[in-house]
């Protein structure tokens, strides 16, 4: 049975770029992002319904689980710090993968230099995204190189070096919201891939959901309603990582942590000066659960 994003744009990557938009008017700095790109990409009546307090807060509120703007909100903040880290460290390439409606590669184009960034996404999502930037006259920068690909279906060592991705390089990694739409084969290659393609001091990013969240073991707010609606959207998640179990897993790629992230890390993190502020204003969202718990965000890089 063919799966929703191969017929039409990913509903999740939809998703994801509503809440971007919707953080970057944020007033609040823990709650601002700088994902402005996000708002243009919008369709003119959406972005002047969000410029609206009352719309933004009604589309916040019908979320499918407290805390995932906020996981949203905090995950882009730090992939966007690893990723400028690697701009600033000259690292020679960039592979996002599943980018969806990302766009770091145009946010970040003044102090990019030469590194090459590459994008792979399934074709429908990722020709929605070059469409939107044609009608946005966004410049595409020469340093970027998109590769549709389907992941549980494709070669991905083929699709790489077809688009001159080069093997032993130090690269960066990027798969943000993308494993756990994956079936365990495919992260297999996926991470075998990434072993045999980076170079000595290269990093992966990326976020995973609990295996337990799987099993519908309902240890985490409004979990079984965060994975009813990805399933409903047709993108159901299909893996996820035993908690306590991230090095192992890493190691079996020769990949050796460098920090993980669950909710209460980012928490302290991105809000810990909006509970701080609290006592002030207790109107503040800061007083609810914060960061949804079934998520996890892990750095890690290839000695």
């Amino acid at each position: 049975m063919r799966r929703r994003i191969e017929s039409t744009t990913s509903r999740t990557a939809e998703w994801i770029c509503m809440s971007r938009a919707i953080s970057s008017l944020e007033k609040d700095d823990c709650y601002r992002s700088d994902d402005h790109l996000a708002l243009v990409l919008l369709p003119a009546s959406i972005r002047l319904l969000i410029s609206i307090p009352p719309i933004r807060r009604f589309f916040i509120k019908k979320m499918p689980a407290k805390g995932i703007y906020e996981y949203i909100i905090a995950r882009t903040k730090y992939i966007d710090a690893v990723f400028k880290e690697a701009l600033a460290e000259g690292f020679d390439q960039i592979l996002l993968f599943g980018a969806g409606f990302d766009t770091r590669a145009l946010r970040f184009a003044s102090v990019a230099g030469k590194v090459k960034i590459f994008e792979l996404d399934v074709s429908t999502t990722q020709n929605a995204k070059i469409g939107q930037y044609r009608k946005r006259n966004l410049s595409v920068p020469p340093n970027l190189v998109f590769i549709p690909i389907d992941f549980d279906k494709e070669s991905l060592p083929g699709k790489l070096e077809s688009a001159g991705f080069e093997r032993d390089k130090r690269s960066l990694f990027i798969l943000e919201g993308l494993l756990m739409y994956l079936q365990q084969e495919s992260v297999d290659e996926t991470f075998r891939v990434i072993r045999s393609f980076a170079g000595r001091g290269s990093e992966i990013v990326f976020d995973y959901v609990y295996a337990s969240v799987l099993r519908g073991e309902g240890l985490y707010v409004d979990e079984k309603a965060m994975s009813a609606t990805v399933a409903k959207a047709g993108e159901k998640w299909s893996f996820g990582i035993e908690k306590g179990t991230i090095e192992s897993f890493l190691g079996r790629y020769d990949l050796k942590l460098l920090d993980e992230k669950d909710a209460s890390g980012l928490e302290e993190m991105y809000f810990a000066r909006c509970r701080a502020t609290d006592g002030q204003n207790k109107s503040s969202r800061a007083a609810a659960g914060l960061v949804h718990g079934t998520h996890c965000l892990v750095r890690a890089r290839r000695e």
